[in-house]
């Protein structure tokens, strides 16, 4: 478990507050050496001021010194202390008070008690994590900017204002108020992320379970955490996504902000962005002569794109939305109007379509690649009477077609051959490659970055030797990581 301190100016701005072993002044954290090498060390930063060369600004340069994960960075510090642009997201502002054209207020650790401002301070947070900001918004032309951003001390909080951050501090760092839970000691602890409102996510209950089994086999520690616990990623040594990965949701920033704090994460916001959009994937794909069905981008404005897809693709052909997942957005048309209509319908979410050839088989391959190597093979057969995996009724059930595991050896080599190749561009993470074979030829479909393990499925020859591979390789990129 990860040792947290407070470091403060002076022991006698704690005073307002619960005791706790954990404040430190700043002078004694200042110390040459002191608190090195006493393992994954949390730092919370309430200096009054983190001017540059200050002491508040020196706490932060040396806990990076010391490999301590420290709120707020040195980056954060420097980015705050310049003009920069900061976008401002929109959505949830309409419960703002019209009549007011400017709006200042402050943010404990990204959340305060105004209605209507907690995606703004959220972001905000995301971007400048700083324990306490002051913030005002001006409304220009009906649309709300940012004039300030900047870091506010603790200690010239009024009464009121107190009440709100111990609150909101003991929501980002319950250790503080409380002794931690009697429990096995382990070297390392991975959070894993979890949705537990996900209708379909990468890994059922059972394979959770059998996660964390391994875990603890090789001396490891693997808790479950939500979408609201990005707070708590400084007290891990890694990240183990198994929620389904987007760029637009929640498991990009866990992704991003576990990397910036340097933990071992899988799987790594690059191979996010790189996975999950189709567009990106078909092209990375071409370039490299890595086999595919038949593809085209098409984008609305381009003339005669019917024609174009017919010729090059040919019907019945595929139509994908780019980031779609789990057979979502993912339509097949047999006619020129059927065509033109799921085009119109997808073009209204997304400027780019992928089109692609049909390749009808039985069931599809998945290769499970794990650090450059393929570890797991399993067939996904169609659904009956459908031509995909999963068939989404219009009552919302959700059907699918059976599956076996095989040892990688029945496997036919062509198919190995391009998923490897295709994982190989995507990184060394975990991945699961979706590939075809028809009349001797295999095609890659697309590249998962969070595979799917389900306990029955995926681990259905392998076994808990599965469970046991992937939670090895986090171990061993940890102690590369400590080397």
């Amino acid at each position: 478990m990860a040792q947290f301190l407070i470091v403060t100016d002076d022991a006698s701005d704690w005073r307002p507050y619960l005791p706790s072993d954990s404040m430190v002044p700043v002078n004694d954290y200042l110390q040459a050496g002191a608190y090195a090498g006493q393992g994954v060390t949390q730092v919370l930063n309430l200096c009054r001021s983190y001017d540059y060369l200050s002491s508040g600004y020196y706490c932060s340069l040396l806990a990076e010194a010391r490999g301590h994960r420290v709120i707020p960075s040195v980056m954060t510090i420097n980015d705050l202390s310049q003009d920069r642009f900061f976008s401002l997201p929109q959505a949830g502002l309409d419960k703002l008070p019209p009549q007011d054209e400017v709006l200042s207020f402050k943010l404990y650790f990204g959340r305060c008690d105004k209605p209507g401002l907690e995606r703004i301070g959220r972001k905000i947070f995301e971007r400048f994590t700083v324990p306490v900001l002051t913030v005002e918004l001006a409304l220009v032309a009906g649309k709300w900017q940012v004039l300030k951003i900047a870091p506010f001390p603790f200690q010239e909080l009024s009464d009121s204002e107190q009440d709100e951050f111990a609150k909101y501090l003991e929501i980002f760092a319950r250790k503080v108020w409380r002794a931690p839970k009697p429990s096995r000691r382990f070297r390392y602890e991975i959070a894993m992320l979890v949705d537990e409102q996900e209708k379909m996510p990468p890994s059922d209950k059972g394979a959770l379970k059998r996660f964390i089994k391994a875990a603890n086999r090789i001396g490891m520690d693997l808790n479950i955490i939500g979408p609201d616990d990005l707070s708590r990623l400084g007290e891990y040594d890694g990240l183990f996504i198994r929620a389904t990965t987007n760029i637009a949701n929640f498991t990009y920033r866990f992704a991003k902000t576990a990397a910036q704090l340097g933990l071992v994460v899988m799987d790594d916001p690059e191979s996010i962005m790189k996975c999950t959009n189709k567009v990106f994937l078909s092209e990375l794909l071409a370039n490299h002569k890595v086999s595919t069905p038949k593809s085209l981008v098409i984008m609305e404005s381009m003339q005669n794109w019917e024609l174009i897809v017919i010729e090059e693709i040919g019907l019945p052909a595929v139509l994908k939305v780019p980031d779609g997942a789990f057979s979502l957005g993912v339509v097949k048309v047999k006619t020129v109007e059927e065509l033109r209509t799921q085009a119109q319908r997808i073009f209204e979410h997304s400027s780019l379509i992928l089109a692609q050839e049909y390749l009808p088989t039985e069931f599809d391959w998945r290769i499970g690649v794990l650090n450059r190597q393929p570890i797991y093979a399993c067939r996904y057969y169609m659904s009956r009477g459908h031509w995909q995996i999963y068939q989404h009724h219009q009552s919302g059930r959700i059907s699918s077609g059976g599956f076996d595991a095989v040892d990688l050896k029945q496997v036919p080599s062509a198919v190995l051959d391009v998923a490897l190749k295709a994982a190989n561009l995507i990184g060394s993470g975990f991945y699961g490659v979706d590939a075809k074979a028809v009349n001797g030829r295999a095609c890659v479909i697309e590249v998962n970055d969070n595979p799917s393990v389900d306990h029955g499925i995926e681990d259905l020859f392998l076994g808990d030797l599965l469970y046991d591979r992937v939670m090895t390789e986090f171990l061993r990129r940890i102690q590369l990581r400590g080397l």
